[in-house]
């Protein structure tokens, strides 16, 4: 018969049932080989905070599902808010506590919990001081204590189940570390678990600077020796509580049970070891937030509703029923909804914490003299520890972890630009000193050095027609119509409109009394305003409807009719144009790979 699993372990009655599983992974596997396994069955359940075998097995019923949709929604709101942190920090500071109240998103609770600490700024300040701590020996009595702890800290979460794995690996950097970094104050057993809960959101670099802040900046003299910030903290906890909840200060009153019996795990380890996963996530986002007020607040919480009331009073008549009672906390007031709510409800705040610190430190030295630890002063959230240690916007940057590079060689990078190029319209330029073709008389005359090198790349182009031009030639011409007798008006042969090419504008005819080919005998300059050009007759055969006046002429380099050659005929209903030498000149020029687009 199986044995019934208990917090999830087996019981000892049949070891039989215990299977070890070491065989089925390799070394580097975070699943281990050895006796640690020892507890587990086959089927290897692992939660979504990667524990084994429910051994927060309360985290699941307790956790709050927030939707897909909201969540994706926060990781926006946060990757906004952790670029530009200085700004939100100093001028929103209101907006990053509620936030931080709602639940930080797992996917971004590391990097948060870094910038909340300000361990982002200490590690930018000491670049290269880990590694330097890293490769140092540490002191020989503090690493065979941090050696016998590795194994305790969560031996039933995957990071940390393989004796000798990456997780104890890395908790063992970081402790030692520490221990070098602060030689005065050496290694604590509570150190661990801080550690370990910030080595699964992060490097061990930055869990590293994450533990220095919370020893530092949010729990200063925590871990020194003697533990009298401590049992400080215990004294101001009890006279919040009289304010609370008076029957369970009352009760702790009578029976002598001291705060120093009851939350110095509490504290000391930030209830890392006393709640559900869900709701020691929730209160770590908002310790780091708001500093230790936050941790007094919980503890004030779960005393008032484990003792608030006479029929929980009944219960623990004595010393020994009142502590076995605060040791099993009933799991209801440990749920994350409630505990959370009740938390943020609970009128203390930050300066209520230093009033009463004031009081008790002066009744402190009055019995017990002065505090033999000398400990920074404790900075209450971020905010705080922000405004006091000066940075720079640089020291905030946020640098990847992960650059990839694609380096493209030259002929490579040739390449695509060749093939980049080739499948780009570009637009033709227009050459500067391309003559007009429908120059005036007045107009200067065009070089004829520079003409004869546009005839020359006309006459080289003209042997290799494009497809178009020879598509062309082989329409059959019509019989061209008669110009019309009037002496006033030009008579312009107009061609069908064709589908696929455009018309070209027509060039004037050369008349005995218009010896200039340019412009037609009636029609006017443009420096007389008092004339005024009359519209051309259409033939009547034409389905040209439009009876402007025959003056503005496109630009050469725009027109897309492909060029007729000299002896082309001149065909009223095909869609290919009169030759106009200058013309066509004017657009060879540019390009037949423009032109011909």
């Amino acid at each position: 018969m199986m044995a019934q699993p208990e917090n999830g372990r087996l019981s000892s009655d049949d070891t039989m049932s215990v299977m070890t599983l070491g065989s089925q992974f390799d070394e580097e596997s975070s699943f281990g080989s050895d006796s640690e396994i020892n507890g587990f069955t086959s089927s290897r359940q692992i939660d979504k905070y990667g524990f084994i075998g429910g051994a927060q097995q309360c985290s699941t019923e307790s956790a709050q599902e927030v939707p897909l949709e909201v969540l994706r929604h926060r990781e926006v709101k946060w990757l906004d808010m952790l670029n530009h942190w200085d700004r939100w920090i100093s001028k929103r500071f209101k907006k990053v506590r509620l936030r931080c109240q709602k639940g930080i998103p797992p996917s971004l609770r590391g990097r948060a919990w870094l910038y909340l600490s300000g361990g982002k700024v200490k590690r930018e300040q000491n670049s290269g001081k880990f590694k330097e701590l890293d490769s140092m020996d540490g002191d020989p009595k503090w690493v065979d204590v941090i050696e016998r702890d590795l194994h305790r800290q969560f031996p039933f979460h995957e990071m940390f189940v393989s004796r000798g794995g990456h997780g104890q690996q890395d908790l063992f950097r970081v402790l030692k570390a520490y221990t070098l970094y602060r030689p005065d104050e050496g290694y604590c057993q509570a150190q661990a678990p801080i550690a370990a809960v910030l080595l699964m959101h992060m490097p061990a670099e930055d869990a590293f600077w994450g533990l220095v802040q919370i020893c530092e900046k949010y729990l200063p003299g925590y871990y020194s020796a003697g533990l009298e910030a401590i049992q400080l903290d215990g004294l101001i906890l009890n006279a919040l509580l009289k304010r609370v909840s008076p029957p369970a200060y009352r009760h702790l009153d009578k029976h002598k049970i001291e705060p120093i019996l009851y939350m110095t795990e509490w504290f000391m380890c930030a209830f890392s070891r006393t709640l559900p996963w869900s709701s020691v996530l929730r209160v770590w986002d908002m310790f780091l937030c708001d500093g230790v007020k936050i941790m007094f607040r919980v503890g004030l919480v779960l005393l008032k509703c484990m003792l608030g009331t006479r029929e929980k009073l009944k219960a623990c008549p004595g010393q020994y029923e009142t502590m076995e009672l605060l040791k099993a906390l009933e799991p209801q007031y440990m749920q994350e909804g409630f505990l959370v709510h009740q938390v943020l409800e609970l009128p203390i705040s930050a300066r209520d914490v230093e009033r009463e610190h004031r009081m008790q430190l002066k009744r402190w030295r009055k019995t017990h003299g002065e505090l033999s630890y000398k400990s920074p002063p404790r900075m209450h959230g971020a905010q705080a520890i922000m405004s006091a240690e000066p940075h720079s916007r640089q020291d905030l940057r946020q640098n990847p972890t992960i650059v990839v590079q694609y380096p493209l060689p030259s002929d490579t990078k040739s390449e695509f630009s060749r093939i980049k190029k080739r499948s780009t319209i570009r637009k033709a330029s227009i050459p500067m000193n391309v003559p007009n073709p429908y120059a005036l008389p007045t107009d200067p005359k065009p070089n004829p050095l520079n003409n004869q090198a546009q005839d020359k790349a006309s006459n080289n182009q003209s042997n290799h027609p494009p497809q178009s031009l020879q598509q062309s030639l082989l329409t059959t011409p019509e019989k061209t119509p008669e110009p019309s007798s009037d002496p006033s008006a030009t008579v312009i042969p107009t061609p069908k409109p064709s589908p696929s090419l455009s018309r070209t504008p027509p060039p004037p005819r050369t008349s005995p009394e218009n010896p200039n080919p340019t412009l037609p005998t009636e029609l006017p300059r443009s420096s007389n305003p008092a004339i005024t050009a009359e519209p051309l007759p259409i033939p009547k055969n034409s389905s040209n409807t439009n009876n402007s006046a025959h003056l503005t002429v496109p630009p050469p380099t725009t027109d897309s009719t492909p060029l007729l050659p000299d002896d082309a005929p001149v065909n009223g209903n095909s869609a290919a144009a009169p030759r106009v030498p200058a013309l066509r000149i004017s657009c060879e020029s540019v390009g037949s790979e423009d032109t011909y687009l």
